[in-house]
C-alpha cells in the first residue's frame, strides 16, 4: 500500500512481478498446451484494475496492466479459438488483507464495515461469488467471451467515490 513517495522501486516491482509478470510467464508456458486443448485462461484481477484509489499504487498499476494483458492476448489467441477472460473483484471476505495487508482483526472488521458503503450492494462479496463466475467463463456456456473484464464486486467499479 502506498503512493509514489511511500513506496520504493523494490516494492513496486515485486507487486508488478507477482500481478503482471507471473501471469505472462505462466500464459507464455500453456499456452501451446491451450491451443491443444482448446482450453480457456481466466484471471484474476481486481476492481482496482478499472478504478483508481488513493494509496494503492502499485496495485492498481499492476491490476491495470494486468486487464491489458488480458485484453491483448484473448486478442492474440481468438484465432486459435483459446478464450481469455478476468474477473475484477470488489472486497471480499479472505485472509489477505490480515496476511498481506497486516490488518488486526479488528481493523480488517472496520475495513469491511466501511466497505458496505463503497459497494453499490451494501455489502462485501464472498469467494463463491467470484468462483462461480471463474467457473462460469471458464466452460463452455461462455463460449462467445473473450476479452472481458468482468467486476465481481457488488457495483463498486461504478460507483463515484465519497
Amino acid at each position: 500500500m502506498g503512493g509514489l513517495m511511500d513506496i520504493d522501486i523494490e516494492q513496486f516491482d515485486n507487486v508488478l512481478n507477482t500481478n503482471v509478470r507471473a501471469v505472462f510467464t505462466l500464459s507464455k508456458l500453456s499456452v501451446p498446451y491451450l491451443i491443444n486443448t482448446q482450453g480457456n485462461i481466466v484471471n484474476v484481477s481486481s476492481v482496482a484494475g478499472l478504478r483508481s484509489f488513493p494509496g494503492a499504487l502499485s496495485y492498481g498499476v499492476s491490476k491495470a496492466a494486468l486487464d491489458q494483458f488480458t485484453k491483448c492476448l484473448s486478442l492474440d489467441l481468438a484465432k486459435e479459438n483459446v478464450r481469455v477472460n478476468s474477473v475484477n473483484p470488489g472486497v471480499v471476505i479472505t485472509e489477505i488483507h490480515k496476511r498481506g495487508g497486516g490488518m488486526s482483526e479488528q481493523e480488517y472488521a472496520n475495513y469491511l464495515e466501511r466497505s458496505k458503503d463503497t459497494h453499490a450492494m451494501g455489502r462485501v462479496g464472498n469467494v463463491f461469488e467470484v468462483a462461480e463466475t471463474i467457473a462460469f467463463l471458464a466452460s463452455s456456456k461462455a463460449s462467445f467471451i473473450t476479452g472481458a473484464l468482468v467486476p465481481v464486486d457488488g457495483g463498486k467499479h461504478a460507483m463515484c467515490p465519497r
